[in-house]
């Protein structure tokens, strides 16, 4: 038994060590180089503190290790990184993808003329069931020629960019390609009278011609599972060097066209720093015209010398995501207004807590209360409810306007008008203010009651012998041991509060809206909506870029915040 247990402990291990090899290289070879290279250095180091005994303590550390790198460290490197890109929608890719993308993708094509040639697809059966093993037969100037099924040019990581195959003519009954011998069924010149292509044990039948009536039944499946996975990004090249491929045709047929790239790389001359030099440069193959390059994107001039937009990939912008903030209106305008609400609001939302928390704490501290734990159960329920189950019952059930608990029964008891939840300001942020107290105060209940339960009682004997009333041993006894204890907590609770995305976006959206602004902005946005909003929905696509300088300036925001709030608190000071 011992050893079938070291046997799958091993196993496992060596299962381990060949997943965090191939997910290092799959992240390399997709450009993820830092990542990459994390996973190997974790990778040796686990080994490491396995194999060498005086490492033996630390293997119990490792796991931590890789969440610390994976989940940590690397996601505020790629924040910090991406900050300083254009990265979001339409600028996802490296320059060098790009530029593969326009040398080699079929939408960067353009036919000769719209003359094509004429084209049968052979395909393999298994049984009664079309396998995807194809060749196709051509008939160009009047000479057959057969393509095998293409293979993969041009790949980047797992996507293939280009397919291709080469065209070989047939030489009486029969085609030879890398010794394999293809023999045809009858030997004809006409495209519609062969009907069988053989390969040793193998047989290839008519499938499908645009222009033969009685394949027409296999249109479909010609289309959905030949063409579009196939044949959409595959060049046939003749032995001329003359590349034709499947396009739509003006009369809706799909038919294969000669074709031509329309831009090729090249390369021109410059002069800079004092020196001439080499400069690799696109071209458009119609026009000769030179393509532009700016602001992390290729541009190419149409008939009216307009430039047009071709494809972005990911470039380095400097400061420029952090300047906007300062100098672009649409942003700069509303953020004062929202930094000021986002710390009201977790200001408020600490204090109130703690307000309505401690309350309950003393009561539940309190040895004379019966059934103590039945109330301490009750009270924590909010807590223990999943936070978008409680936002969602809030806002549907008892905020929603127009059906809603309070309003349509609570309100009507007292005679009282319905209340805007969600259109007027004012009480759209009292109402995401009692959610975020309703869902945090059994927090601050637990730990003040924890802090209760931990004071000496005799501080309090020794307070009511110089005479001190209830207030004065809570004012003086009971509250500063508090602050002390709790201190540090209130201040993660303060910065947990300046974040909380959920309860905002769940309950209000960030609105109502504010009347004017020209991004999507809202009275109870607070920074982290705010960014979401600027990143997600300004009608731009996704900005990452920008998202990732906002967020920086929050970190440093809530982290100046809560260092202000620690220094003021004494919470890391040592006791004399």
């Amino acid at each position: 038994m011992k050893y079938i247990f070291r046997f799958l402990k091993w196993s496992l291990f060596l299962i381990m060590n060949v997943l965090f090899f191939w997910g290092a290289a799959f992240l390399i070879q997709n450009g993820y180089y830092e990542l990459g290279v994390v996973f190997f250095i974790l990778l040796f180091l686990i080994d490491f503190f396995i194999f060498n005994p005086r490492a033996y303590p630390y293997r119990y550390v490792a796991p931590a290790l890789v969440l610390l790198f994976v989940l940590v460290l690397y996601p505020i490197y790629f924040t910090v990184k991406i900050a300083f890109t254009n990265y979001g929608t339409g600028h996802y890719m490296q320059k060098q993808e790009a530029i593969e993308r326009l040398l080699y993708d079929p939408n960067f094509t353009y036919a000769i003329d719209d003359k094509s040639v004429d084209y049968k697809i052979f395909l393999r059966y298994d049984g009664l069931t079309p396998t995807d093993d194809f060749v196709i037969l051509f008939k160009i100037n009047g000479q057959i020629f057969l393509g095998e099924k293409p293979k993969a040019a041009v790949k980047r990581g797992q996507e293939v960019l280009l397919s291709e195959a080469y065209l070989y003519p047939i030489k009486e009954d029969y085609v030879e390609i890398d010794g394999k011998q293809y023999r045809i069924t009858p030997v004809s010149n006409d495209l519609g009278e062969i009907k069988l292509i053989s390969l040793y044990e193998k047989t290839y039948r008519a499938f499908y011609s645009p222009g033969d009536p009685f394949l027409q039944v296999n249109e479909p499946h010609f289309k959905g599972k030949i063409a579009q996975l196939y044949l959409y990004r595959s060049d046939f090249v003749d032995q001329n060097g003359v590349r034709y491929a499947l396009r739509v045709a003006p009369d809706g047929e799909w038919r294969f066209m000669q074709i031509e790239r329309l831009y090729r790389l090249g390369y021109e001359e410059i002069y800079e720093d004092g020196k001439v030099k080499s400069k690799a440069i696109l071209v458009n193959n119609k026009t000769e015209n030179k393509l532009i390059e700016r602001e992390g994107a290729l541009y190419d001039l149409n008939e009216k010398g307009e430039e047009v937009f071709l494809i972005g990939f990911i470039d380095y912008v400097g400061w420029k995501n952090f300047i906007r903030i300062a100098t672009d209106p649409n942003v700069s305008g509303p953020f004062l207004k929202i930094f000021i609400w986002t710390f009201i609001w977790a200001l408020l939302s600490v204090v109130l807590s703690l307000a309505v928390g401690l309350p309950f704490a003393l009561i539940l501290n309190d040895s004379r209360l019966r059934g103590r734990n039945v109330y301490r159960t009750l009270l924590i329920i909010p807590w223990a409810i999943p936070v978008f189950i409680s936002a969602l019952i809030w806002r549907n059930g008892l905020l929603n306007e127009t059906y809603g608990l309070i309003n349509k029964f609570l309100l009507p008891l007292f005679g009282l008008p319905a209340i805007k939840w969600m259109n007027d300001a004012l009480w759209a942020r009292i109402g995401v203010l009692i959610v975020n107290i309703w869902l945090t105060f059994p927090y601050m209940m637990t730990i003040s009651l924890g802090v209760l339960q931990g004071i000496p009682p005799e501080m309090y004997e020794v307070a009511m012998i110089d005479g001190a009333g209830r207030f004065k041993r809570f004012a003086y006894v009971t509250f500063p041991f508090l602050m002390t204890v709790i201190a540090p907590l209130l201040v993660s609770s303060f910065a947990f509060s300046f974040n909380n995305f959920t309860i905002i976006y769940l309950i209000t959206g960030g609105g109502p809206p504010i009347p004017g602004s020209t991004t999507p902005t809202g009275y109870t946005d607070i920074l982290i909506s705010y960014v979401y909003k600027l990143a997600f929905e300004a009608g731009e696509g996704q900005n990452f870029g920008f998202a990732g300088a906002i967020s920086i300036m929050i970190f440093f925001l809530v982290g100046g915040i809560s260092l202000f709030n620690f220094k003021i608190s004494g919470a890391f000071e040592e006791v004399e």
